[in-house]
């Protein structure tokens, strides 16, 4: 299948194209600014299906606006009549183009004349009126306050904010290049011509802000975001993506002694706790039981022994552990418990709870096993 994607440099584009390069029967015919009036005639003359992404969203004079969203919409639409070119179009547009500003007066002319155009030459045009997309590889600094907040934050910058209540209508870039595929393979079973992006998250600019600044400081709590709410885990993903290339590494506290390190990794409110132990050869830790905290150790590096005594009993159980077998061993509450390196080497454990340590609360029982 031949593709034709305007606006192939843009935001929308960067994200669509880089998907439909992973099927290889997509033949994909860029077009942009920089392209040329003879590499649209070939492009519209050859395409079996059309992804509009071209358009002005922030001139610097207003009559670009009709320039860009309408003169250029009527340019390709002449290129196609002339070829006798039914293929699909799918246009992009905005939740604006039912204002009365500029931005959208001239998306709702680019529609009004797609929609001549379906009329006309019996060709399927979709309307997709979006609202503000975020994600990764949206410009900063131009007309997308998640991607200036995002790079802002990141890049240790200030923000402004003039109202925290304003609220926001937002989708995410992977939830709209999921939908223009669907389109294209036909497995959108709707044959509407207005469609619309889903989920589309509601929230107000303050709120956006703080979780920005919360996955900021999330180096240093070891937090990660609520991941089973849909915005956050996106959110998340786009405020990564606008990361220093130099700052994707950071360091955590090493609690160090003659006997290894162990190093706390990610908290967790409702997921808990992970951490890294390091045990040097012949040491053993550990030596106590919790009352309802309970843990999972996977050995991935060297040999040891996890040792078991049910509280108010004699019988010790054992478990032998390699990093050349990778097990995990449950802890449960009640059985005090040890671990010792059998080996010549370091003896690296991952090591799971399912609670933060709580130093006020630390259900942390000294016992020998």
């Amino acid at each position: 299948m031949k593709i034709l994607v305007t606006g192939a440099k843009g935001f929308i584009g960067q994200n669509l194209i880089e998907r439909l390069k992973e099927n290889k029967d997509h033949i994909i015919f860029s077009y942009d600014m920089d392209s040329t009036p003879k590499e649209l005639d070939q492009y519209t003359k050859e395409c079996d299906f059309v992804f509009h992404l071209a358009g002005v969203n922030r001139p610097k004079d207003e009559k670009e606006f009709i320039e860009g969203n309408f003169g250029f919409t009527s340019v390709l639409l002449e290129h196609l009549k002339k070829h006798k070119n039914k293929a699909p179009i799918m246009i992009s547009s905005s939740i604006q183009a039912v204002l009365d500003n500029p931005y959208g007066i001239s998306k709702k002319a680019g529609e009004d004349l797609m929609l001549k155009y379906a009329k006309e030459t019996g060709a399927k045009v979709y309307i997709y009126r979006f609202e503000n997309v975020f994600g990764k590889w949206a410009r900063p600094n131009y007309n997308s306050a998640v991607a200036t907040f995002s790079h802002n934050i990141a890049h240790d910058l200030p923000i402004t904010i003039n109202d925290p209540n304003v609220d926001m209508k937002l989708i995410y870039i992977d939830d709209v290049v999921d939908s223009l595929i669907s389109l294209l393979h036909k497995k959108d079973s709707e044959s509407k011509t207005f469609r619309r992006v889903l989920p589309v998250y509601e929230v107000k600019l303050g709120y956006i802000a703080e979780l920005l600044y919360s996955f900021k400081e999330s180096r240093k709590t070891l937090s990660v975001p609520k991941l089973d709410d849909g915005f956050q885990k996106k959110l998340y993903s786009n405020y990564l993506s606008y990361l220093p290339e130099n700052k994707f590494i950071y360091d955590l506290k090493m609690n160090v002694d003659n006997r290894g390190s162990f190093t706390e990794f990610i908290k967790t409110i409702d997921r808990g706790q992970v951490s890294i132990n390091i045990s040097k050869p012949g040491i053993t830790k550990g030596n106590h039981w919790h009352h309802t905290k309970n843990e999972k150790f996977l050995v991935v590096s060297g040999e040891g022994v996890i040792r078991f005594r049910k509280i108010n009993t004699t019988d010790v159980i054992e478990y032998y552990v390699s990093g050349e077998k990778l097990q995990v061993l449950d802890i449960p509450p009640g059985y005090t418990h040890n671990i010792e390196n059998l080996g010549t080497t370091d003896m690296v454990t991952v090591m799971w709870a399912n609670e933060p340590f709580d130093k006020n609360k630390p259900d942390t029982i000294y016992e020998e096993v």
